[in-house]
């Protein structure tokens, strides 16, 4: 069994059991599918350790792509092995970093995915905690309740994805003949993103990215997450946030 669900900003609620009955059924080679904004490895301290070793005593295996509210600097420190044809990095025995423009082979279906997406919540600035206003400037942003974040702290560059990643993801889409029978990202092509804002969401290089794949890739259903709400779109999008649905 394959299942997919949301943004989870480290806090796993949604997956115990009273709400997830379903995984009384499930194995570890069963799935959950995170679609972003995982937020498991974030400072590194207790909450975390906490937060992780409960997915790991769960009966399933845990998956995850990238959202925009990662420590990307954390993420960092683990190290990369192959799993199932792609790239990941264990974060647990059963917990797994599925990494950006990677195909994974898993029960006989292919997923491509593509992690990454930008933030909505910084249109009043990124901060410098090394610069000498620093504290200043914060406590003056906080008090505008102002949409800001702090590099490093609550921001990081590496949300969206590198050239390098987007040349390995088409790499990697032509070995397959843009064929794969599932998608799974954190933000959404540039057409659905219009849909979902009504003009009220910008588009970016991912956003832009994920239209060429939307054009050019034969594909079964995309499953998503970033934009906080359940939808199904255009038939074959599935926008998810606390919604568990399954895929296979």
């Amino acid at each position: 069994m394959i299942y997919a669900t949301g943004d989870t900003h480290g806090g796993f609620q949604r997956f115990e059991l009273e709400a997830f009955p379903e995984q009384s059924q499930m194995t570890r080679d069963d799935f959950v599918l995170i679609c972003g904004d995982f937020g498991g490895v974030w400072d590194g301290g207790k909450k975390d350790k906490r937060s992780l070793d409960t997915l790991e005593q769960k009966p399933f295996t845990t998956l995850f792509v990238s959202g925009n509210h990662e420590n990307f600097d954390k993420l960092a420190e683990y190290p990369i092995e192959e799993w199932h044809g792609g790239k990941i990095q264990r974060i647990r025995p059963h917990v797994l970093h599925l990494l950006r423009g990677q195909i994974f082979e898993i029960d006989g279906y292919t997923f491509f995915t593509m992690g990454g997406g930008r933030s909505h919540d910084i249109e009043d600035g990124i901060l410098d905690p090394s610069a000498p206003d620093f504290e200043e400037q914060y406590w003056t942003l906080r008090r505008m309740n102002a949409m800001f974040r702090v590099n490093h702290y609550s921001w990081w560059k590496q949300e969206l994805p590198s050239e390098k990643e987007y040349a390995q993801a088409r790499q990697n889409l032509d070995r397959v003949g843009w064929k794969v029978d599932y998608i799974i990202t954190h933000s959404a092509p540039s057409s659905i993103v219009d849909v979902l804002g009504e003009g009220g969401y910008l588009h970016d290089p991912l956003t832009d990215f994920l239209e060429e794949v939307k054009n050019r890739a034969d594909f079964h259903y995309w499953l998503f997450g970033h934009y906080h709400d359940n939808r199904i779109i255009s038939d074959r999008f599935v926008l998810l946030w606390e919604q568990i649905v399954q895929v296979v």
